[in-house]
């Protein structure tokens, strides 16, 4: 947990930094403005802090940040926390989804595989995880749009967030989540299986067989729960994969997400709002790296944390 908190610190001071020097001003369309006058977009400078010293910048955003207070939007002047966690429920609602798809995908897919090596099945497997891996989230989106929205009219490819009922919302979502899911299941599909082939042939496995026990009982209890220990890892370092994937997703279907929100931030240099999602996504990652940790205590009888 401490380190946790210093790589925090570190993430953030690297961000802020890059923000801070990167080209373009926030008030550039003010700057453009002929109608503001000059006192005005000054005084805005000044009340933003802009023109601050680097560290000072960071320091007033740290210190609000740690009270609750994310700061204010530099395009919108509106409080960044309530404008960021209005789009979030649309995120985690594709990207739950999404991940909670890949998983259920690439597990069973990656066991079967090592159980029936070279098989039919393996190698329809193998095949789709190197299509998945290779093919880019914004080529497949399109694919999808193309056949089933241009061609077949059967999904909306427009995300319309005013719809009301439960199925409007499912239907507009499914080509979103396929698209994040099946990309993430091929990554880790490939993981699941050479981390099962490892183990199946291990000799308390095959002292497991020799026991008696049912073929089910060996691979579920005895080699899938070993196998998924390196799996563990893999599975939350994929989370800051999938959003970012998730933002040339959101893009191309016109989610009105986190990605889409980040882009437009980026695009007109709104640092509170990018330090809002980007500092937010490191806090994502290492909580998801503590987890990591503790289910290893879980899954692997040898390690016990006292």
């Amino acid at each position: 947990m401490l380190i946790s908190i210093v790589t925090l610190i570190a993430i953030s001071m690297v961000v802020f930094s890059i923000l801070a020097l990167a080209p373009g001003d926030p008030l550039a369309g003010f700057a453009n403005n002929p109608n503001v006058p000059p006192a005005l977009r000054q005084r805005l400078r000044k009340q933003m802090g802009i023109d601050d010293p680097i560290h000072k910048q960071y320091a007033k955003w740290a210190t609000q940040y740690v009270q609750g207070n994310w700061g204010q939007s530099y395009t919108s002047r509106s409080p960044v926390r309530g404008y960021v966690l209005g789009r979030l429920p649309t995120t985690i609602a594709i990207l739950g989804s999404a991940f909670l798809l890949g998983l259920l995908v690439a597990i069973p897919v990656g066991v079967i595989s090592a159980l029936k090596q070279y098989s039919l099945f393996d190698q329809f497997a193998t095949t789709f995880a190197f299509l998945g891996f290779s093919i880019p989230t914004f080529f497949s989106g399109l694919l999808l749009i193309i056949v089933f929205s241009v061609k077949l009219h059967w999904l909306p490819f427009i995300y319309d967030s005013s719809v009301t009922g439960i199925w409007p919302h499912i239907e507009q979502a499914i080509m979103p989540v396929i698209v994040l899911g099946l990309a993430g299941a091929a990554a880790l599909t490939r993981f699941v299986r050479a981390s099962m082939l490892e183990v199946i042939n291990q000799d308390y496995v095959r002292t497991a067989r020799a026991k008696g026990l049912r073929e089910q009982s060996v691979v579920i209890a005895h080699a899938m729960r070993n196998a998924l220990i390196p799996v563990v890892t893999i599975v939350a370092l994929q989370v800051p994969e999938i959003f970012g994937g998730a933002v040339i997703t959101e893009q191309i279907f016109r989610i009105p997400g986190i990605g889409s929100l980040l882009i437009d931030a980026i695009g007109s240099k709104d640092t509170p709002t990018v330090m809002a999602i980007a500092f937010g996504v490191a806090i994502l990652v290492v909580i998801c790296n503590v987890i990591a940790d503790v289910l290893y205590a879980l899954l692997d009888p040898r390690i016990k944390y006292s």
